[in-house]
């Protein structure tokens, strides 16, 4: 075991400014100085020894003036001076000044004071050599009778860990503490107590269990933990006494403690696959998230439910429990509601639905009447995305989520009221019989819609589906109301000349203070005429549109207007009435034309809105029966075609994911027996206990490749060169926040090579956590050296440094060997991510750094390309499969990936294939990388590059 692996028991902090002190000094004031002055040199000698400093002449000088004092600082000080410093001579027999050292710990087990005698107990459990322990055990055996809870509770530790390594020493453990947790009334003993009896003679806890499982309830917390991971234990090892203690564990379940629930919830579900345990650990699960204020308590508890439901068998009970799991949307955090969210949605059955859209609905309304707060908009738009899919799942369920969600429609935040109006265009064509409905709705709050990008998709439902005569009338009124008076151009020069006379006022505006471009400060006044500005509320929505300079709202309200003026002429058969009706349209669109023109809007219309008008008005003038299709049935087949291959593309990724999710027993496959299984091959099952220990320390077990081995092999560097005297090769293992490197030092020389010490040192937001021990290499020998490294963030690191190393009987100065650098691989941290179209353009508009990169590459595939990209940089593309199959000579897809640290990458690959270049020629173009961080989008942009080219195997 190298120095770096030994158990470090105390941590110490070394002030590193002072000078250290002379063993000479030392040994005066711990001879003649007061208590203080023999505290401070005490401490010195301490962080001596433990830089490595022998100091074998105070030994004597401790044991005889500092070892007698009383003081409670002198005394702490002194266990850890006795654990750290050395007890044998160089042959390994122990000192004989030692002796007298055991003979004051003899005197401190039975002193008066219960912190003296408790602190001594703890340091027994350190010691590693039988020869001092034997002359105390007397002692420690009489501590388990103290009157104090600590004195008590440490010997029994002291027992268990002199049990554990010098068993001769006292043999009848197990029995003595089985009689002491009988009788012991507090719960930290009976705790340690019982851990002892698990791990020491199971069979004695077993039975200590058995005489006191009905008041198991009545035990403290950390007494109840301990008996979870025992019933846990002995029921995976021995399947048979599942029955014994199952009830057990269902009544830990009504524990106080939320520590207890959780464990014997997990416990419940390894043991036990019936319906009652599952819910009986669903109903724990949930009670957890609902009373625990902690969020990240109420993250994990929710990923135990969606493990449970993930399990096929277990699906069915859980979605009797989703009216309960919907009690989670209490919580305000959006992360755990948008979790819940999505379990109820996988949970929903025709069973449970009708409840399920009530409570939504009730949500949904809670949010319009709570004061706004940054999260409500965002939980809105999860609530309706939610209905949205209940909806589309369960048809019957539309009519009564319809009407409560185009209350929306005339919501300030866009986000959420875009989110409705995409539902209700998937309802409106879907569900025929809710189309009067829709339509009578959204006249109802077409004129209280704010922003303009809702009003141009709410004309374009109108204009598409109002079938009957008077809706048109009804939306042809609206669109004049939303209109105000027309002419618009003369309307509001009529408008600007009569109010500038009476209300015009000469006004002198505040002096501003302007900074100018060498730093002075200048002042600026004016004299101007001014008048009140019409307030923006006074307008009608749509003139207020356009007068902003949004023309492209004046473009779907021509193509609104010619679908439903065509559609009137079919449906009324008066000549004069058609004539007046098309008039109007084409009035209202001539006037648009007219205001684009002038120099009243803020903007001046775009070319491609004039055009869109243009031709609307030459439609309206010929009515041909040709332009009667197009506006009237192919704009709905369009419509059509997309939301049935985006139902097709739902269809398959659930498909996928139940795929997934089905366990496969192949033909071949061999049955297990549990109980003809043997002992050793029980282990099958992961340990929890030991699993969540692992996770605690960060060394989760990762799922390596097929072959372990390869896997291994595949992330080995190369430090040093074959010829050098010392070489050296590095396995980098990344546990998402931590790197440890395992570097393998050979020494290829004929000397011994002595202090050989790794030094390294970082670049980018990694930290070297601590500064690996120098070793000491016999001729041709090899050690493995640890070191550990933080990450910050995602960012392309790099570890650097050298192998400084000193012969033995040499007197040149130290030799060096300089490694070459490891390159720490961002892939490690990026995870494939998904998120829906507007979120990928809004993260696109938001982020500011950009890379851009060059497409270089062999390859000759459009596709082909695309997938080594996916591969290499472990995005997901966003592009569905449908959009990108077919061949055309270019292709356009977005990535999207999120790190571990929450730092999301988006990327847009726009590539083509020169066909003037010939068959063989590769593909060209960009990827354009874009992230929050600059680390990101460089890093990104490197592992592009340079694994853009495919190499040939």
């Amino acid at each position: 075991m190298t120095a770096a692996e030994n158990v470090c028991y105390t941590l110490i902090n070394v002030p590193m400014d002072s000078e250290p002190p002379s063993e000479i000094s030392l040994k005066n004031d711990l001879e003649k100085g007061d208590v203080k002055s023999k505290t401070e040199a005490l401490k010195k000698v301490i962080i001596m020894i433990l830089n490595g400093e022998k100091l074998p002449g105070l030994l004597m000088t401790i044991i005889r003036f500092v070892l007698p004092l009383q003081d409670h600082t002198i005394k702490k000080l002194l266990l850890v001076f006795w654990e750290i410093v050395p007890k044998t001579t160089p042959d390994g027999k122990l000192l004989q000044e030692m002796i007298l050292v055991c003979d004051a710990y003899r005197k401190d087990l039975q002193h008066p004071n219960e912190f003296i005698r408790g602190s001594t107990l703890r340091f027994l459990c350190k010691l590693k050599e039988a020869e001092l322990l034997e002359p105390l055990m007397p002692a420690i055996r009489a501590c388990l009778e103290h009157r104090h809870s600590y004195v008590r509770r440490n010997a029994v530790l002291a027992i268990y860990t002199i049990y554990r390594n010098f068993e001769h020493l006292i043999p009848d453990a197990p029995e003595l503490i089985h009689d002491f947790l009988v009788n012991e009334k507090d719960a930290s003993c009976k705790r340690n107590a019982f851990m002892m009896l698990i791990h020491a003679d199971q069979d004695r806890a077993l039975d200590y269990l058995s005489t006191c499982i009905d008041q198991v309830q009545t035990f403290g917390d950390i007494l109840q933990l301990v008996i979870v991971e025992l019933i846990y234990k002995v029921c995976h090892a021995n399947p048979s006494e599942r029955a014994r203690f199952i009830r057990c564990i269902y009544n830990l379940l009504q524990s106080s403690s939320p520590a207890v629930k959780y464990e014997a919830a997990g416990t419940l579900v390894t043991l036990s696959s019936a319906p009652t345990a599952i819910k009986a650990a669903a109903q724990c699960y949930i009670d957890l998230i609902i009373k625990e204020s902690d969020n990240n308590v109420k993250l994990i508890v929710l990923d135990r439910l969606i493990e449970l439901k993930d399990h096929p068998a277990h699906e069915r009970v859980l979605q009797d429990l989703v009216m309960d799991i919907l009690r989670v949307l209490s919580t305000p955090d959006l992360e755990v509601r948008k979790k819940t969210l999505q379990l109820a949605l996988d949970l929903v059955s025709s069973r449970n639905v009708e409840e399920l859209v009530i409570v939504l609905k009730k949500e949904v309304i809670k949010t319009n009447n709570v004061t706004e707060h940054e999260d409500t908009d965002k939980y809105r738009q999860l609530l309706v995305r939610t209905l949205h899919s209940c909806s589309v799942r369960f048809p019957d369920m539309a009519a009564n989520v319809i009407p409560v969600l185009m209350e929306f429609l005339s919501d300030n935040n866009e986000a959420a009221a875009a989110d409705v109006l995409e539902f209700v265009r998937e309802a409106i064509q879907r569900f025929d019989n809710l189309r009067l409905l829709i339509v009578e709705k959204m006249l109802e709050v077409f004129h209280a819609i704010k922003t303009v990008k809702i009003y141009r998709g709410a004309l374009w439902i109108l204009g598409e589906y109002c079938s009957t005569k008077e809706d048109i009338q009804s939306v042809m009124t609206e669109v004049r109301r939303s209109l105000g008076e027309i002419p618009i151009v003369e309307s509001e020069i009529k408008k600007e000349a009569g109010d500038l006379k009476p209300e015009e006022e000469v006004t002198v505006s505040p002096a501003q203070k302007l900074v100018t471009e060498m730093g002075t400060y200048a002042t600026q006044s004016a004299l101007s005429s001014s008048r009140p500005a019409k307030k923006e509320e006074d307008r009608p929505p749509l003139r207020g549109f356009l007068l902003d300079g949004d023309f492209f709202v004046a473009a779907s309200l021509a193509t609104t207007l010619t679908k439903i003026a065509l559609r009137y002429v079919a449906l009324v058969q008066e000549k004069k009435k058609q004539n007046s009706f098309i008039a109007e349209a084409m009035l209202l669109m001539a006037t648009i034309l007219h205001l684009g023109k002038s120099s009243l809007p803020k903007k001046p219309i775009t070319d491609d809105d004039v055009d869109r008008i243009s031709l609307c008005l030459k439609v309206l003038s010929e009515c041909s029966p040709l332009m009667n299709d197009i506006f009237n049935k192919e704009c709905r087949q369009s419509l059509s075609h997309m939301l049935s291959a985006k139902l097709e593309e739902e269809k398959l990724s659930q498909k996928k994911e139940s795929e997934k999710r089905n366990v496969t027993v192949q033909p071949d496959d061999p049955i297990s027996f549990m109980q003809l299984t043997a002992k050793n091959e029980m282990n099958s099952k992961e340990d929890q206990f030991q699993l969540s220990l692992l996770a605690a320390m960060g060394t989760t077990q990762r799922k390596e490749a097929a072959d372990p081995l390869a896997s291994k092999l595949n992330k080995v560097t190369q430090l040093t060169g074959f010829s050098d005297p010392v070489y050296a090769e590095a396995y980098v293992h990344v546990n998402q926040y931590d790197i440890v490197l395992d570097v393998l030092v050979v020494n290829q020389t004929s000397d011994t090579l002595q202090n050989c010490t790794l030094e390294l040192a970082t670049l980018g937001d990694l930290k070297l956590v601590e500064k690996p021990s120098p070793l000491t290499l016999a001729p041709h020998d090899f050690a493995n050296i640890k070191a550990n490294v933080k990450v910050a963030s995602t960012e392309n690191g790099i570890i650097f440094g050298n192998i400084v190393y000193d012969v033995s009987g040499a007197a040149s100065d130290r030799n060096c060997v300089v490694l070459s650098d490891i390159h720490i691989d961002i892939m490690d941290y990026i995870q494939p991510a998904s998120c829906t179209d507007a979120e990928f353009r809004q993260m696109w508009a938001e982020f500011e750094w950009e890379n851009k990169v060059t497409v270089n590459t062999n390859i000759i595939d459009l596709n082909e390309y695309l997938q080594h990209i996916l591969k290499s940089t472990n995005m997901k593309c966003l592009t569905p499969e449908k959009a990108l199959s077919g061949y055309c000579g270019f292709m356009a897809a977005n990535l999207y990936a999120r790190s571990i640290f929450g730092e999301d990458a988006l990327a847009n690959v726009s590539i083509e294939k020169p066909i003037h270049l010939g068959p063989d020629a590769p593909v060209t173009g960009h990827i354009r990388i874009r992230a929050k961080s600059q680390g990101m989008a460089l890093s990104l942009g490197d592992k592009i590059n340079l694994s853009q080219k495919k190499t040939s195997l």
